[in-house]
């Protein structure tokens, strides 16, 4: 969405860690030096979700590597907050590059999805950087053995209580590990883009662990999380009261931790970026990150999804949206194709006064990271335009990369007979998801019939925004971070109600 209210908020949202109640919990005890808190989250008849938590007794770490056995044929198939690794029964799991240091009697968590047959035994040692962990907190004398209730057969979608599933590009669907199929959705949630640059800390409202929890009610399983590339980047362009650099990415890894803990799927995306435009289209003729660009600017965006990348590698919960929504089209004033060149090449393109990174090299600056990630990408007009773009989608060495568009009433393409010529055939080849839906005038019978049209291809779709404005001035779900939906939003609260897990 490119027409926005700047909405004034009073420093940076505090983050609680919100944790979910373990099912089968268990401590690992005794000798100073270290202790491992082993948890399982959530279980299922072929599979669970676990939790490592390491809390270091000893002198502070610069860097861990946590090692254990799994006792009856447990096979890990996705993690995150940790490089994982698994040989025959012996699991690893070893530090990313923003969790290393834990100093004394800090603590350090990462988590994983995994199959289990039989019993679903817990490991009973475990070693951090070679030391065994035997801490002095005694045990918590857990059942050993799982519930005896009777097993269910795991929905498409993460079960409520269960940690956001590890994706992939399989054809033209998303899936799981198990290869079931998942659709995205969900909800937008503005706000990294924006309060940053404006100098008013971090988000707007509260993107703690009860506001995630009134998205469960409405069985929301993606949010995707706008972001601002000088505010990541920490440029100097970022004023007094803005969260930056540092500050900045841990408020973003702290929400990312608590949505896929919450089995929501995190999308994060480049909303606004640096470089002066002052043609069509125009949101602003400020050279900072203030508003929506045409493009990507080569000067900082290969930065950005290189260390974006970095943090997020290994966690495949995690879904990478290069750009919110490219105008070069109209920035140049000439053929759609020339839109397209630019869209995918980049570098000088007509009309626009700075050097572009194509969409091409911002794939390449994410796989040259080794991150597995899906990534998406948008069209022309403002992502509301996918005539040409399986023509001139980047390669993607991993073949994990999907297609998204934005679909608002008051778009050129807001009809059936446009979304057939036009999403159709991408979805036929590639997995589509419309990233923002939504419309001006705080009902919902566009998105009605837009999300009926979804429901029969396959699509995906988040409504914009979780945010608590005034719908009369934009398509706004909520009236409170409670979850009232406004006479807009009631409309996908209903319709999730009927189609999500």
């Amino acid at each position: 969405m490119r027409r926005r209210t700047a909405l004034a908020v009073s420093g940076a949202a505090v983050l609680a860690a919100g944790g979910l109640i373990s099912v089968l919990p268990n401590a690992a005890s005794a000798a100073p030096g270290c202790r491992v808190d082993y948890t399982i989250q959530n279980q299922w008849d072929t599979g669970f979700g676990g939790r490592v938590t390491i809390t270091n007794l000893g002198d502070p770490l610069t860097g861990w590597s946590l090692r254990f056995a799994f006792p009856a044929g447990q096979v890990i198939s996705s993690g995150w907050e940790a490089t994982w690794a698994q040989s025959g029964a012996n699991v690893t799991a070893t530090n990313l590059s923003w969790n290393g240091s834990v100093a004394t009697n800090a603590s350090v968590s990462a988590g994983f999805n995994a199959s289990w047959t039989g019993v679903n035994a817990m490991p009973t040692a475990f070693t951090v950087n070679g030391t065994t962990c035997t801490g002095t907190v005694p045990p918590t004398n857990p059942p050993t053995t799982p519930p005896t209730t009777p097993p269910t057969t795991p929905p498409t979608n993460p079960p409520p209580n269960g940690a956001a599933p590890a994706l992939h590009v399989s054809g033209n669907h998303i899936v799981n590990a198990s290869g079931q199929t998942v659709r995205l959705l969900g909800v937008n949630r503005s706000g990294g883009e924006f309060a940053c640059i404006q100098g008013n800390g971090m988000w707007n409202g509260p993107m703690d662990q009860a506001s995630i929890n009134a998205m469960r009610t409405w069985k929301i399983r993606v949010v995707r999380v706008p972001l601002n590339e000088e505010c990541w980047l920490g440029t100097s362009s970022v004023p007094a009261g803005g969260a930056s650099g540092a500050a900045y990415q841990t408020n973003v890894r702290n929400y990312v931790n608590l949505l896929v803990a919450s089995g929501i799927n995190p999308i994060l995306e480049m909303h606004w970026n640096f470089g002066q435009y002052t043609g069509p289209s125009a949101g602003c003729s400020d050279v900072k990150a203030t508003c929506q660009k045409p493009m990507p600017d080569a000067q900082n965006a290969p930065a950005f999804w290189t260390s974006v990348a970095n943090a997020f590698k290994g966690n495949n919960a995690v879904i990478l949206d290069l750009f919110n929504e490219p105008f070069p089209e109209r920035a140049q004033g000439s053929s759609a194709t020339a839109g397209w060149n630019c869209f995918k090449n980049g570098g000088t393109c007509p009309g626009i006064g700075y050097q572009v990174a194509g969409f091409q090299s911002l794939v390449n600056s994410v796989r040259g990271t080794g991150a597995g990630n899906i990534i998406m990408v948008g069209g022309l007009a403002f992502s509301n335009d996918l005539t040409q773009w399986l023509q001139f989608r980047p390669t993607d060495p991993m073949n994990n990369l999907m297609a998204f568009a934005h679909i608002y009433n008051f778009n050129t393409c807001s009809n059936s007979a446009c979304w057939d010529s036009q999403l159709a055939p991408v979805a036929a080849q590639v997995p589509l998801t419309l990233s923002e839906i939504g419309e001006n005038d705080c009902a919902h019978g566009f998105v009605d019939g837009l999300m009926s049209w979804a429901d029969a291809h396959g699509v995906g779709y988040l409504g914009w925004t979780w945010n608590n404005w005034d719908c009369s001035t934009g398509p706004s779900l909520v009236s409170d971070f409670n979850g009232t939906a406004t006479n807009f939003g009631q409309g996908l609260k209903t319709r999730l109600a009927s189609v999500s897990n």
